[in-house]
């Protein structure tokens, strides 16, 4: 399999900007909480050598570092989340040893290492790839296996080895994680409750270490005063810079997300050497399941912008529920362009 050239330079396109996002997302959280983190970062400079050297070279030494953590993690929440929105744990694909023989059968005609399997419950017919740094999982529904012949099967588990392959899945992924994060419904603590109790806590702690920088004698109503407006500021000017970042990484999601899905189904046609199954999987498909219209606000809620086919696992009659992580990177060619090329490439193969 021949790598596209233009695929690549977009993905490298959207990755160094992802990766500037984040680094800028720590700077301007650093810069945010740094009155009340003055004495750690006075510590941490004493620890490394660093005290009285230029905002530049501590930048430097420190939010990169930070950023490049941040990113990891990002990445590492964005896979689980994703997974565990659709309810298809890692553990699930041991029960389709079938399914995992073509993946990995699929992924030696690819010369790549054989990702795992996670297998959804629902009658809703579709699949994604999550992409990670070393490996990768490909996630298809018991709708999509009991819809396909096996033809069309291959086809829609090639495509996907082709996200995987080109690291276009990685790096969707990984930026799925801002969207989440300006996203009402996100919850980066786990439970509501449990967030909820983290957050009191920071700003009860955030209070007693306002000492140092407020003009007013601790703990009094001046204090408190101060203290709110202070804090109140702080989330106002987060939230701008988070609105950006947001805007930034949806964009470029939504420049690569359009020309991914016409190289993974090119691609992955290709590596399951049958053209057509792939038209015929993306018209079955497209047909059986009519795109939710109830709330056009979610209709690409949850994983819809990196699946198969952008009705994501939900439909009218299962609508996306509040809460769920929310992916939006909604560019997916029109379905008929998809399979007109797909015919076009049938013909120039024989």
């Amino acid at each position: 399999m021949e790598r596209d050239t233009a695929l690549t330079w977009r993905i490298l396109l959207a990755l160094v900007a992802i990766l500037v996002v984040d680094v800028v997302l720590v700077a301007a959280a650093a810069y945010l909480v740094g009155p009340w983190l003055a004495p750690l970062q006075v510590a941490v400079a004493d620890a490394v050598g660093l005290s009285g050297t230029s905002p530049l070279v501590w930048g430097g030494v420190v939010v990169i570092p930070v950023a490049l953590a941040f990113g990891w993690a990002q990445l590492r929440y964005s896979r689980r989340e994703l997974l565990d929105e659709v309810d298809a744990p890692l553990e699930s694909g041991a029960s389709y040893p079938e399914v995992q023989g073509r993946v990995q059968r699929l992924a030696v005609g690819a010369d790549m290492a054989t990702p795992s399997l996670a297998v959804a419950q629902t009658d809703v017919p579709n699949s994604f790839a999550v992409g990670g740094i070393t490996d990768g999982t490909v996630v298809v529904s018991t709708g999509l296996l009991d819809a396909l012949d096996e033809d069309e099967l291959d086809a829609v588990l090639a495509h996907e080895l082709t996200h995987l392959r080109n690291r276009d899945a990685l790096v969707l992924t990984l930026a799925s994680f801002v969207p989440a994060l300006i996203s009402d419904d996100f919850s980066p603590f786990g439970s509501r409750a449990t967030s909820t109790a983290v957050w009191t806590g920071l700003v009860v702690l955030a209070y007693v270490l306002s000492a140092p920088f407020i003009d007013a004698t601790p703990f009094t109503l001046g204090y408190t005063v101060s203290f709110v407006f202070t804090l109140l500021v702080t989330v106002v000017l987060g939230g701008i810079f988070l609105g950006i970042a947001g805007a930034v990484v949806l964009g470029l999601s939504q420049h690569l997300s359009t020309y991914r899905e016409y190289v993974a189904d090119h691609s992955g046609a290709l590596l399951a050497g049958q053209p057509t199954a792939m038209a015929t999987a993306l018209r079955k498909l497209d047909q059986s399941v009519e795109t939710p219209t109830a709330d056009k606000r979610r209709e690409y809620a949850g994983v819809a912008g990196l699946c198969f086919l952008p009705h994501g696992f939900s439909t009218d009659d299962e609508p996306a529920e509040e809460g769920n992580f929310t992916v939006e990177t909604r560019s997916h060619p029109a379905t008929e362009q998809r399979i007109e090329r797909l015919q076009q490439l049938e013909r120039e193969q024989f």
